[in-house]
Order: C-alpha cells, then sequence, then structure tokens
C-alpha cells in the first residue's frame, strides 16, 4: 500500500495555517515541531528558531504536513493543488467558503458536469486547494 501525504511550505506563518486547517477541516495537529532545540537549530536565521520545522494535521486516514521554509529556500507555491473530496456538497461548500476566507477565489465553488460542486481557491497562506463534492445532478 502507497499513501500520499501533501506536504506545505509556508514563509514562517505554518503554525497560523494548520491552526486554521485544523479548524476548517477537523482532524487534529499531530506534530507541531519548531527548530529551537532541535540539531537544525544551528542551520536557520536567530530569529527563525521559533519558526516550525514540521507540522503534521491528522485527518484520519488522510495526513497533511508542511513547514516554514526559511527565506533563502521559500519559493512560492504554484501549480500544485490540494485536492478535497466530499460526497456531501454542502459540506464541500461550508469548506470551500471557510478556505476561501481571505484568499482568492480562483474558480467560484459550482455545479459541473462531474460534480455538485466544484471550485478551486488560493487560501489566505498562499496554499491551493480544490475543493469536489457530490454527484453531478442528472
Amino acid at each position: 500500500m502507497m499513501r500520499v501525504n501533501p506536504y506545505l511550505f509556508f514563509s514562517g506563518n505554518c503554525e497560523e495555517a494548520f491552526t486554521f486547517y485544523q479548524k476548517v477541516l477537523g482532524g487534529k495537529i499531530t506534530a507541531m515541531m519548531k527548530h529551537r532545540g532541535t540539531e537544525a537549530e544551528a542551520y536557520v536565521p536567530a530569529e527563525w528558531v521559533d519558526k516550525v520545522m514540521h507540522a503534521a494535521l491528522d485527518l484520519g486516514e488522510d495526513i497533511l504536513m508542511g513547514s516554514d521554509s526559511p527565506p533563502d529556500h521559500q519559493e512560492p507555491m504554484q501549480s500544485v493543488y490540494v485536492s478535497l473530496q466530499f460526497a456531501d456538497a454542502d459540506e464541500g461548500k461550508r469548506i470551500f467558503d471557510a478556505l476561501a476566507e481571505g484568499g482568492t477565489v480562483k474558480m467560484p465553488f459550482s455545479p459541473t458536469f462531474f460534480s455538485a460542486g466544484f471550485g478551486m481557491l488560493v487560501d489566505k497562506f498562499g496554499a491551493r486547494w480544490m475543493v469536489n463534492a457530490g454527484e453531478p445532478s442528472s
């Protein structure tokens, strides 16, 4: 068996993002490791030691992971979307709206030929999401 777990890099606000994702998506943060006190502390700028080295949000069968990327390693998130699948279109819409708050909607959540609801957005932290929910109406 193989699992695929998205790993998101942030420019210093990983803890805030994961706290938000836990609130919106549910699940439980099972890791929020900072650089301070680890061997990695020596390899990041002094102002970066309290940034997140590794975070994990357990969502049941799936895990969303992430960290803060030091400035000299930071690249903007592009071309990769975290895809969320919901059986219920109302639940998908609720999650889409929560993730979109303060972000940029790329494609509004609406019915499509393949889904009762689908939308794409970039959240306020720069992470890209696709939300797909329900079977299409006949």
